[in-house]
Parts: C-alpha cells; structure tokens; sequence
C-alpha cells in the first residue's frame, strides 16, 4: 500500500510539472509573439511616418520647381524687355 501510495503521489507531481512546464513554454511562446507583434507596429509607424516625409518632401519639389519655373520666365521675360529697349535706342 505505502508504495502504491508514493507511486500515486510521485506520478501526481510527475503530471503536475509537466503541466507547469507546459503552461510556462505556452506563456514564453505568447510573449515572444506579443514582442514580435510590439515590433511589427513598431516599424508600420516608422514605414508611415518616412512614407508622410516623402510625400512632403516630394510637394516642396514640385512647389520648388514651379516656382523656380516662373522665376525663370519673368528672369527671361526682362533680360529680354531690356535688351530690346537697349538694341533699340
């Protein structure tokens, strides 16, 4: 009897660690995807923000452009107007 019983008992503490073991490698495995997860959302906002900057950057150059574009007309515009008015004085 004193043997089946330690037997019994043994294979109840067997059962139980392994069940603790178990719960401990599910819990490690959730955490490891929680920081996984951390990480991806992590690097959507840095994708987001650089893809925000782009698209910035990308509107001043066209604004830039323009801009350098209506300069350059009203610049040729008066090299012009002046020199026809010293061509013909």
């Amino acid at each position: 009897m004193l043997i089946e019983d330690l037997t019994e008992a043994a294979l109840e503490a067997i059962e139980q660690a392994a069940a603790e073991a178990a719960r401990a490698a599910y819990l490690e495995g959730v955490e490891r995807e929680a920081e996984v997860l951390r990480e991806t959302a992590r690097h959507q906002a840095e994708a987001l923000r650089l893809r925000y900057e782009a698209e910035q950057l990308r509107r001043a150059g066209i604004r830039n452009g323009i801009l350098i574009g209506v300069l350059s007309f009203f610049g040729g515009v008066l090299i012009g107007v002046t020199g026809t008015l010293i061509i013909t004085r």
